[in-house]
């Protein structure tokens, strides 16, 4: 096959579309006609006057009549340029456009423009090949080395054009190096729907289904040109290739940009900088990806960044989420991650979201097996330490702290909100549970709040859950309360000199459950051991499992409580009785987090089914799906929270004065909570060493400000005498 191709002489931009797949009585245009905005311009021919201009300025054309122009025409914009196949040109004065403090010409200069709609006060200039593209109005092109749209263009999305091989879909290897979990990206698609594609790999009619949507929903047909909505501004970059770009874009410097959607709106403007080489992506509206960062099959969430030569590659990083200097491959991450750090590494996982990826963070090497499909499962929450490393495959509860450590062996850790310490001195592993709540409740309160305060989405397509205590949480909280009420049982077991294997696990726990909550001397001294925790023979020893078992009975009447003093809030005519009549019913016991989005796997499960039967036909209508089941969120938590009550004490509804004391025990927690908050940040103010930086401590409180005065500590301190408030007008109904 020829590398290049001698083609004769007036073909350069005529014959966009091949003629096997141009339709009986259209032209190569009626594509590009039908994305024209509306109304169409009033184009007309050259005037004589006009094309002596024209010439005199040193332009040339292929073909006069192929140029057309609008009434507002000013020839003398146009300088040292070619024009070739039909070129449509809006409006065009003596005018100027100012972007951040640089100011170019109204028109085009020193550029060749092959076949394209430009609109109204727009620049161009310096563009050495401009071919199919629509430039939207006032839009600037500055210094362009290629710019241009293929007949086949896909944008981005994993479809296959009219006439193309099955060999040619873009398809995103989320999860797993081996690609037995891949999706097909597309414009629009957020984490919920990569979750649900990736994570059912047995359902091979959902599987079929989904296909068979994607590429139902993109046109196949030859011939889209490539557009750049209004008042773009696209300067100091060397090859654009099949790139949408939305409004109000700016790109400044890239190197590469190929097969992209870059979704861009006045409110939610996104930008891309200096040396960026992006392809085979969509990118998400308020995005800004800057400073050497490479991307290769990728989606990118609503307001997220790439910064700093960050690489990401087949993955999807959702909304909300920032990504600086290091490496990441064959991920699904849910909204709200951090990862700023140039020696970290994130391979082959799925994060459910809230995560951060410290310094030196080695998240997934696959070294510990000749196979590349093991994998990593990060609950929500997810922070490994300074300099970590673990070994695929590995599953974490939501809210898992990993301390410092080269973690030497797979983990399985059940217990959320953990401490995860690998003691190489003991040659153990050790856990210990609820350590937010007990010693960093000034971190997990904050959290709900930061993330809230970061979400700047204008578009909220995919919905999320931020608070740490919901019910994906708190039914990992009942689970984590299980395993350690069995484990201790087994540890006092063996310390009496009896067999842990003659009970039964009901037996196990129930006796657990007495020794934890009784406080009966000895208890604490029990070395109680985690099972199945980690792939090795080492010990994993559970610490503090009292105080971390009477942390999650807190959590969980804390979230009950919170959640059902809402509906009552809701409800300012209702009673305890009308309370109870509203939200008794079983416990969901199975919730999935899809995307960030909490969702009963009942509810799921039915999502699949009715995909898989074709009675949701296209991604607007799962989306729709998504809304609804959203719309019910609220509604289902209350019912969720009203269950874990009843399940903290023992019963299959509540007595009035058991939620009385409910109300009056949340209270209670409310105010530890607020003091552990004030506690958490006061250590920073007392230790030692970080007063050891400045002259007095009145040069500290200058820099840092008083505790008394932080944001955070006031904001809690308000918020519990509100619930304080609010709980007391509940006792008062009665």
């Amino acid at each position: 096959m020829e590398h290049v191709v001698l083609l004769p002489a007036g073909q350069l931009g005529k014959n966009f579309i091949p003629s096997p797949y141009l339709p009986d009585g259209k032209d190569e245009f009626y594509l590009r006609n039908s994305q024209i905005p509306q109304p169409h311009p009033a184009w007309r021919h050259l005037r004589a006057d006009e094309l002596e201009q024209l010439v005199k300025n040193g332009n040339t054309a292929d073909n006069w009549d192929d140029v057309l122009v609008t009434d507002e025409f000013e020839p003398a914009q146009i300088k040292n340029s070619s024009f070739f196949g039909l070129v449509r040109l809006g409006r065009m004065r003596n005018q100027i456009l100012e972007h951040h403090d640089m100011q170019v010409p109204v028109g085009i200069t020193n550029s060749r423009i092959v076949s394209c709609d430009i609109g109204d006060d727009a620049a161009v200039h310096n563009v050495s090949y401009l071919a199919h593209y629509i430039i939207g109005n006032r839009c600037i092109l500055l210094n362009i080395d290629e710019m241009h749209t293929t007949n086949y263009a896909k944008f981005g999305n994993g479809i296959v054009k009219d006439g193309e091989p099955e060999s040619v879909r873009i398809w995103l290897d989320l999860m797993n190096e081996a690609g037995g979990r891949r999706v097909i990206p597309f414009d629009g698609m957020i984490t919920a729907d990569a979750y649900l594609w990736a994570k059912y790999r047995e359902d091979k009619g959902l599987l079929e289904r989904l296909k068979d949507i994607t590429q139902k929903q993109f046109d196949s047909r030859r011939g889209y040109y490539g557009t750049v909505g209004d008042q773009c501004v696209i300067k100091n970059c060397q090859i654009l290739k099949d790139v949408k770009i939305g409004a109000h874009c700016y790109i400044k410097g890239a190197n590469k940009l190929k097969n992209l959607t870059i979704n861009s709106s006045p409110e939610e403007p996104s930008q891309i900088g200096e040396g960026v080489e992006l392809v085979n992506g969509i990118i998400g509206y308020g995005c800004h990806i800057f400073y050497g960062c490479k991307a290769v099959r990728f989606i990118l969430g609503n307001n997220s960044n790439l910064k700093y030569g960050a690489r990401l590659i087949h993955s999807f990083l959702g909304d909300n989420s920032t990504i600086s200097c290091c490496e990441v491959l064959n991920n699904l991450i849910f909204p709200a991650h951090e990862q700023h750090h140039n020696n970290s590494f994130l391979i082959a996982s799925v994060v459910l979201g809230q995560s951060n990826m410290a310094a030196g963070a080695t998240v997934g090497s696959n070294h510990n097996s000749r196979a590349n499909d093991n994998e990593v499962q990060a609950g929500r929450g997810f922070w490994p330490g300074l300099c970590t490393s673990i070994k695929h495959s590995s599953r974490f509860a939501s809210f898992v702290l990993l301390s410092k450590g080269d973690y030497p062996a797979e983990l399985d850790i059940p217990l959320p909100f953990s401490l995860l310490n690998n003691n190489v001195s003991q040659d153990r592993l050790e856990v210990m549970p609820a350590f937010w709540w007990l010693f960093n409740m000034y971190a997990l309160a904050r959290n709900t709040w930061k993330f809230l305060t970061r979400d700047k989405r204008i578009r909220k397509t995919q919905h999320i859950e931020f608070d740490s205590l919901a019910p994906d949480t708190a039914e990992e909280i009942f689970h984590a309360m299980r395993l350690l009420e069995e484990w201790t049982a087994k540890a006092y077991l063996r310390r009496q000199g009896q067999s842990p294997d003659s009970r039964s696990a009901d037996d196990l726990a129930a006796l657990g459950r007495t020794l934890l909550c009784s406080g009966e001397k000895g208890v604490a001294d029990l070395e109680v051991l985690g099972e199945k925790m980690e792939k090795s023979s080492r010990k994993a020893v559970i610490l503090k499992p009292i105080e971390g078992y009477q942390a999650y009975r807190q959590m969980l009447l804390y979230y009950a409580v919170k959640n059902l003093l809402s509906w009552m809030q809701a409800n300012p005519q209702a009673h305890f009785e009308d309370l109870k009549t509203a939200l008794q019913g079983p416990r969901c016991r199975d919730w999935v987090n899809l995307g960030g989005q909490l969702i009963p796997a009942e509810d799921v499960d039915r999502l699949r089914a009715d995909i898989r039967d074709g009675k949701l036909q296209t991604w607007q209508q799962i989306h729709d799906r998504y809304d609804q089941l959203w719309q019910r969120y609220p509604a289902d938590k209350q019912k969720h929270a009203w269950a874990t009550l009843c399940s903290l004490w023992e019963t299959q509804t509540l007595t009035a004065e058991q939620w009385k004391e409910a109300l009056r025990q949340a209270v209670q927690i409310q105010h530890l909570i607020c003091q552990r908050v004030y506690e958490s940040r006061k250590k920073d103010y007392e230790n030692p060493f970080r007063q050891a930086t400045y002259r007095s401590s009145e040069e500290m409180l200058a820099v840092i400000g008083p505790l008394e005065e932080n944001d955070f500590v006031k904001r809690v301190r308000q918020e519990t005498e509100q619930f304080q408030a609010a709980v007391q007008a509940v006792l008062q109904r009665g």
